[in-house]
C-alpha cells in the first residue's frame, strides 16, 4: 500500500511541501500508519487511582494505564484552558506567539500551521469532537470535522486517523454545579494545607471526584468503540488532561497544582517500535513532559521530522529525542485580571518568577468566584479567621518563589529565602532567563502594546524582531522594577524617560509596586507620564499616584486618566481592562468618580464573544465595592 500524498483541495500546497520538507513519510511506515486516539479531560490533575489516589475512582484510565505507560511528571504549559491549548496545537510556547492571555485571538505568522494540519497533508483523517479554544487564530482549515459530530467511524475507507475526543464533565462549571448527592464521602476527602477545611470545600473537592468518575467512564465508551471496531491494535491512544484541579489555587495557579497533569500513552505491540526502549505496559516514567511537546510526538508517530520552530520536542516516534531537563509554564492574564507570571520545574524543584508582585494571588476573577470554595475562603480571610499557609492565597506574592515538590507536595513553604537553595535559586534564574531570550516572550509587553507594536500582523513576528521588540533591554528593567527588595528608585525613575514606551512601562510598575515612599521620590516624572505617548505607560503612572499620591491633586489627575482610559468608546479594549484593572485598586481614592464610571460604555459593536463579558464585570466589581 503507498502512502496517499495527494492534498485535499482544503489543505493548500504548501502544507504538505511542509510536511514533505520536514521529513516527509518515513519508507518504515509505507506499509501501514498507526492511528491516533486522542482522549483529553478537562481541569483535573492526576488525580486518578493509578496514579495512586486511593480516593478516585477511575478503573477505566486504570486499565488504560496497565497496558499503557503512564507519566509522573507531566506538565500544562500553562493552567487554564486557552492557553494550555494554544500551545499543544502549535507546539510553540503561546508567549512567544503572543496568545499567552486567556481568550486572546492573535494571528499565527505565515508558515506556522496548526500540527492537525501537517498530518492532513499526508492522509489523515483528522476529528476534534469537539472543544478547540485556541488563543491564535487558525490558519485555514486545520480539522476534516470539528463538531459534537466528529468521529473517527466517518473517515474515507483506508485512511489513518487521528482523532480527539474532549470530556467536559469535570470542568471547573460543573465541580460547583448542584443540586448534586456527593458519591464520594467529603469526610474521607485530603484537604490540601493550603485549603481551609470547611464543609463547602470538602464538598466541592468530594463533587470534582465524582465527576472524575463520570469522566473515567465516557472514556470507558470511547475505549470500547475502539475495540468493538476492531482497532485496537491499530490504534496509538493518548490521555491526558488539559491543567490542574478546577478549584481556586489549582487552575489559573502557577504551580503544580494548576500545572501537573495525567498523562497515560498506550502503544499497541505493533507499533512498539515507535514508543522506545524504555517503553513497557503498566510501566510510570519520570521522564518530564510538557504540552509544547504533544504536537512533536504527534507528527513523529506519524513519520514527520518536527519543524525546527516547534519549542517541544517529540517524546516517541522515528524523531523522538531525549527528555527535557526543565518545563516552563507561564501565567498572563485571567479572563479580565492581568497577572504575569513565569515558572519553571525539574524533576525536583519549582521555580516560579513573578513580575506583578504587587498583586494578590487570589485577585477577584468573576469566573472563579462563582465556585462555593473560592467564595467561603475569601470570607474567612476577610474575617481574619485563617492561618499560614491559608492565607497565602489572598497576599501580595513574592517576586520569586521554589518549592521542593518531594518533601512539599502542597507548595506551601517559599524556600527563595533559604541560605541553603541559594545555588538552586540561581540556577533556576539563569535557565528562566535563557528560556525568555529564547522563546523572545512577549509578555513584558503589555496586552495593548503587544498589539499596537504587531501592527494587525502575527505578534511571533514582532516579537522575532529585535529592533521593534528590544526583549533583553526591557527584560533588564522589568527585572529591577519587579524586585521590590531592590532598592531602585533613581534606575526607575530615569527609565520613565526612556526613548522606548516598554521601559517607560516598567519604570512606572516597578515605582508603584514600591509604594509611597518611591512614587514621592519620581512626582515630576510620574505627572509627565500621565500624558505619555503610550496608554499602557499613562495607566501605570496614573494607578502609582492614584494609589500612593500624597497630593490631592496628583490623585484626581491620575484618577481622570484612568478613567478616560476605561472608555471603550475611545479606546481599544485591552486599554480599557488595564485601565479598570488599575482603578480597582484604588478603592476610596475613586469614590468621587462613581457616577462616570456608571456611564461608561459596557458594550462595543462588533467585539469577539469571548471579551464581551470583560468589561462589564469589572464595572460591576469596582462599583460594588464603592457603594
Amino acid at each position: 500500500m503507498r502512502l496517499q500524498t495527494h492534498v485535499r483541495p482544503a489543505v493548500s500546497g504548501v502544507l504538505l511541501a511542509c510536511a514533505l520538507a520536514l521529513g516527509g513519510w518515513n519508507s518504515a511506515y509505507a506499509q501501514k500508519r498507526p492511528n491516533i486516539l486522542w482522549l483529553t479531560s478537562e481541569d483535573n490533575g492526576p488525580a486518578l487511582g493509578a496514579y495512586g489516589d486511593d480516593y478516585a475512582t477511575t478503573p477505566n484510565l486504570d486499565r488504560l494505564a496497565e497496558r499503557g505507560q503512564l507519566y509522573l511528571n507531566a506538565w500544562s504549559n500553562a493552567p487554564v484552558c486557552a492557553p494550555a491549548r494554544t500551545a499543544i496545537i502549535t507546539g510553540v510556547y503561546p508567549p512567544s506567539t503572543g496568545g499567552q492571555h486567556m481568550r486572546s485571538q492573535v494571528r499565527l505568522p505565515d508558515g506556522m500551521p496548526m500540527f492537525p494540519q501537517l498530518l492532513r497533508a499526508v492522509g489523515y483523517y483528522t476529528t476534534n469532537n469537539a472543544k478547540e479554544d485556541y488563543n491564535v487564530e487558525k490558519p485555514g482549515q486545520v480539522w476534516d470535522d470539528s463538531s459534537s459530530e466528529a468521529h473517527w467511524r466517518n473517515r474515507p475507507e483506508g485512511a489513518p486517523f487521528f482523532a480527539v475526543f474532549n470530556f467536559g464533565i469535570s470542568h471547573e462549571s460543573r465541580i460547583r454545579q448542584r443540586p448534586h448527592e456527593p458519591v464520594h464521602n467529603p469526610a474521607g476527602v485530603r484537604v490540601p494545607a493550603y485549603h481551609p477545611d470547611t464543609p463547602e470545600v470538602r464538598r466541592d473537592w468530594a463533587q470534582y471526584y465524582d465527576r472524575i468518575t463520570e469522566m473515567d467512564v465516557q472514556v470507558g465508551e470511547r475505549l470500547a468503540e475502539l475495540e468493538e471496531a476492531g482497532l485496537v491494535e491499530d490504534t496509538i491512544v493518548v490521555y491526558f488532561g488539559d491543567h490542574g484541579v478546577g478549584l481556586p489555587r489549582g487552575k489559573r495557579s502557577l504551580l503544580d497544582s494548576g500545572l501537573r497533569v495525567p498523562l497515560i500513552i498506550h502503544v499497541p505491540r505493533r507499533f512498539r517500535a515507535l514508543a522506545g526502549e524504555d517503553y513497557a505496559e503498566g510501566t510510570e516514567t519520570a521522564h518530564l513532559a510538557g504540552f509544547v511537546d504533544l504536537a512533536p510526538t504527534m507528527l513523529s508517530l506519524a513519520g514527520i521530522r518536527p519543524p525546527e520552530y516547534m519549542h517541544g520536542s517529540a517524546m516517541l516516534g522515528p524523531f523522538r529525542a531525549s527528555p527535557p531537563e526543565y518545563l516552563h509554564g507561564f501565567r498572563g492574564r485571567m479572563d479580565e485580571r492581568y497577572d504575569f507570571s513565569r515558572g519553571v520545574r525539574n524533576q525536583r524543584y519549582l521555580y516560579v518568577r513573578n513580575y506583578a508582585p504587587h498583586r494578590i494571588y487570589g485577585q477577584f476573577v468573576w469566573y472563579m468566584f462563582q465556585t462555593p470554595t473560592t467564595q467561603v475562603w475569601n470570607a474567612l480571610n476577610d474575617a481574619g479567621r485563617l492561618e499560614p499557609p491559608q492565607t497565602f492565597f489572598w497576599e501580595t506574592k513574592p517576586a520569586e518563589e521554589l518549592y521542593d515538590l518531594e518533601r512539599d507536595p502542597d507548595e506551601v513553604a517559599n524556600l527563595a529565602s533559604s541560605p541553603e537553595h541559594q545555588a538552586t535559586l540561581q540556577r533556576f534564574r539563569g535557565v528562566l532567563r535563557d528560556h525568555l531570550l529564547s522563546i523572545r516572550d512577549l509578555g513584558f509587553l503589555s496586552e495593548p502594546e503587544m498589539h499596537l507594536r504587531a501592527g494587525g500582523g502575527a505578534p511571533y513576528d514582532l516579537g522575532q524582531d529585535e529592533r521593534r521588540y528590544p526583549l533583553s533591554e526591557i527584560l533588564e528593567v522589568a527585572e529591577i522594577a519587579t524586585r521590590p527588595s531592590i532598592s531602585a528608585g533613581r534606575e526607575l525613575t530615569a527609565a520613565l524617560g526612556h526613548s522606548d514606551s516598554a521601559v517607560r512601562y516598567w519604570g512606572a510598575v516597578g515605582l508603584l509596586i514600591r509604594g509611597a515612599s518611591a512614587v514621592e521620590g519620581a512626582l515630576f516624572e510620574l505627572r509627565r507620564a500621565l500624558g505619555d505617548g503610550s496608554t499602557s505607560v499613562q495607566v501605570a503612572a496614573a494607578e502609582a499616584l492614584g494609589r500612593y499620591g500624597a497630593i490631592e491633586e496628583d490623585v484626581e489627575a491620575a484618577v481622570a486618566v484612568l478613567v478616560a482610559r476605561a472608555n471603550l468608546d475611545t479606546n481599544d479594549l485591552f486599554t480599557t481592562m488595564l485601565a479598570l484593572n488599575a482603578l480597582d485598586y484604588l478603592d476610596e481614592r475613586a469614590a468621587g468618580v462613581v457616577d462616570l464610571l456608571r456611564e461608561l460604555p459596557r458594550e462595543r459593536e462588533g467585539m469577539r464573544r469571548q471579551f464581551q463579558r470583560y468589561v462589564p464585570q469589572l464595572l460591576d466589581k469596582i462599583l460594588a465595592d464603592l457603594e
